[in-house]
């Protein structure tokens, strides 16, 4: 028997091996390694921190996804041996495979920058993890006034929209509470804007300006200054806080990096349209641990799982893999007063106005503010859990399609 291995059980891995599953025979063993046995869905941790979400939306048991006649394995891969074919948990156990497929995802390290361990979770936190999440949901619950800073410490880092997304939350959960004019809300950004595509960063802060959110950019971070509650930039400037929600650096998975199959930020370079790795044989990869240049999100992962499955089984099958995936990535940023902003891009085109997916008919709107955007943006979880998860298909495409954009606002 032929054995496929996909390591990471989280969106993108969990939906290669669904549809892998239903388009390989019995001849086929597929196993699944991942060393947290609970699945997370990662964009509900930005509301744990406001009240509206909790743990249990958010988490569940890996189990319930794994599709039947794949194997799933708990447990911490630790070494991938790409000559012999062969991956290593900590457990001692070996796993050979005939083809590989990585979905490790990505990591904050917190502890690259000077002096942000020395306040973590006392007045830095973060709400890249669930832990962090939870914490900075305590230390807000009761927050009445002073300065909240949020700052990206580099590129590139999961979900590019998040920062956003939490400062104009911060604004919606602040007012509710009535506590808005005593709130100064900072974002501090090493980009030149709030967002890394122009059109959209031209939108995004035009939102921002409405809600009185302070934007500093060019803003290269090197260090926390804990006991002065400052963060410093290398030329020197310094911006002060009370609570500090940091984007920490982003590195790939340590047995990418232990296995000499990262980049120094331990990310798997690959092709970016057909998702193979460049320097490997009989290896896809796809999420958060590609090296591809766009956003690291759920729908990425979920749009670059139909090139990963297409592909591998055509290599199977003794053809060559076809450039199958453009970039896309589709995005809600909730803004708060039951109010969403959405994105559509890929590679080449940036974020555009017009509707989707429906030319004219949308439902949502693109780069615009609205309910019906924001009523996408909480549907969203029902049908990650009932359908993504599961391996069912969504009436969207997964290749960028300019149908319902205004071409005009690109000029």
């Amino acid at each position: 028997m032929r054995n496929i291995v996909i390591i990471g059980s989280g969106a993108g891995g969990t939906m290669v091996a669904a549809n892998l599953r239903k388009e390989l025979n019995g001849d086929w063993h597929i196993t699944i390694i991942d060393r947290d046995p609970r699945h997370h869905f990662q964009s509900g941790y930005l509301f744990i921190p406001f009240g509206i979400y909790s743990p249990t939306d958010i988490v569940r048991p890996k189990r319930d996804f794994i599709p039947q006649g794949v194997e799933f394995v708990v447990g911490e891969v630790t070494r991938i041996d790409t000559e012999q074919r062969r991956v290593e948990t900590a457990g001692g156990d070996f796993f050979n495979y005939d083809w590989l497929v990585i979905a490790t995802g990505c990591r904050i390290v917190p502890d690259e920058i000077e002096g942000m361990m020395d306040a973590w979770r006392q007045d830095v936190f973060d709400f890249y993890t669930l832990d962090g999440a939870i914490a900075l949901r305590k230390k807000l619950k009761y927050f009445s006034s002073g300065k909240v800073v949020l700052n990206i410490a580099e590129f590139p880092f999961k979900c590019p929209i998040a920062p956003l997304e939490f400062v104009f939350m911060a604004d919606w959960f602040f007012t509710v509470n009535g506590v808005r004019d005593k709130v100064e809300i900072e974002f501090v950004t090493p980009l030149d804007n709030v967002f890394t595509k122009p059109i959209a960063a031209s939108a995004l802060k035009e939102f921002a300006n409405r809600k009185k959110i302070k934007i500093t950019p060019f803003f290269d971070l090197a260090r926390v200054n804990a006991k002065e509650k400052t963060i410093e930039s290398h030329k020197g400037d310094k911006v002060g806080y009370d609570v500090l929600v940091a984007i920490p650096p982003n590195f790939g998975d340590k047995a990418i990096m232990d296995s000499g199959m990262g980049d120094p930020m331990g990310y798997v370079q690959v092709d970016k349209h057909t998702l193979k790795a460049q320097n490997f044989d009989r290896v896809f990869v796809l999420g958060d641990g590609a090296n591809v240049p766009t956003s690291k999100a759920g729908s990425v992962a979920h749009y670059m799982s139909y090139t990963v499955v297409q592909n591998l089984v055509r290599e199977i099958d003794g053809y060559e893999a076809l450039p199958g995936f453009d970039g896309h990535a589709t995005c809600f940023l909730a803004s708060g007063f039951e109010k969403a902003i959405l994105l559509d891009f890929n590679y080449d085109v940036e974020p555009l106005q017009g509707s989707f997916p429906f030319p004219g008919l949308g439902p949502f709107s693109l780069l615009d503010e609205t309910f019906g955007n924001y009523w996408g943006k909480m549907m969203f979880k029902w049908v990650y859990w009932n359908l993504m998860m599961k391996g069912l298909d969504l009436p969207l495409e997964a290749q960028f399609n300019m149908a319902g954009k205004l071409r005009q606002a690109a000029a």
